[in-house]
């Protein structure tokens, strides 16, 4: 008597799910080789022209200085703020905490594009043009909830007892916290610098509505993709940008492994 056959739809389908939200990205650096400039099957031809083509344009190359400014800032502002708000929501029971720690979640719930009109009109309210800062500004907000989620897994399994020996040893507090805690967490500031970088990098309709006459690099890329003799060019780019990011998150997430084993 034959066994019947079970078939694990679960599996089945989270591979559908994951073929069908990452194939059309996967599209994106087989057509950025192609020697011609339509994008369609079949390929005309393998050519790596189209990445030569991207250091030869200025425009482009200050976009992406103004993304990696914009990135490197914020990541260490977004990290510096989840550090300490962290540590409060880990530590300390105080009122208003579940209140407070939500306001910090909300970025993840609210719409991009309400998030980028209100902030525009409030800093033009208080005078200030869009620029690069209230890029910086506007990133740090929406990459703040990434720092904290990170920081808090860190300080979940913290030892409480190695900063009450350091108390005890005559340490200061200021240093317990740079001898003792921040090594500690070390692994999970560098995977909260990498993912809020990687989100600032990225992020584009905050930077659209805010950076004025200084585009980062996604604006660079969402001007240039409305002409189709610059496709190529442009899908080139977005190779590089997603290989690069899929490498930061990689790595941030090593990062994050760590600081969670470090601390038990």
């Amino acid at each position: 008597m034959t066994k019947a056959i079970r078939i694990p739809w679960l599996l089945v389908y989270a591979i559908a799910y994951l073929v069908f939200l990452y194939l059309p990205v996967l599209l994106l650096p087989l057509f950025s080789f192609n020697d011609g400039t339509i994008v369609a099957f079949p390929l005309k031809g393998f050519t790596l022209k189209w990445y030569a083509q991207l250091g030869q344009q200025d425009t482009l190359l200050q976009a992406m200085v103004n993304s990696l400014i914009v990135g490197s800032v914020t990541a260490l502002m977004a990290t510096s703020l989840g550090l300490f708000a962290a540590r409060a929501y880990v530590r300390y029971r105080f009122k208003g905490r579940e209140f407070s720690e939500g306001l910090v979640m909300l970025p993840l719930v609210v719409p991009g594009i309400i998030v980028a009109s209100s902030m525009l009109v409030l800093f033009i309210s208080v005078g200030l043009k869009p620029s690069l800062t209230t890029v910086i500004l506007g990133h740090v907000f929406v990459a703040l909830p990434f720092s904290v989620s990170i920081m808090k897994s860190a300080f979940d399994d913290f030892d409480q007892s190695l900063e009450e020996a350091a108390f005890d040893l005559g340490e200061s507090v200021v240093g317990t916290f740079r001898r003792v805690t921040l090594p500690i967490v070390a692994p999970g500031i560098i995977a909260s610098m990498l993912v809020t970088f990687t989100v600032s990098f990225d992020e584009f309709v905050l930077a659209f509505f805010l950076s004025g006459n200084s585009p980062t690099l996604p604006v660079y890329i969402w001007s240039q993709i409305r002409f189709p003799a610059k496709l190529p060019n442009t899908l080139a780019l977005g190779s590089l940008l997603l290989l690069s990011s899929v490498l930061l998150l990689l790595i941030a997430e090593y990062f994050r492994r760590r600081s969670t084993q470090s601390s038990d």
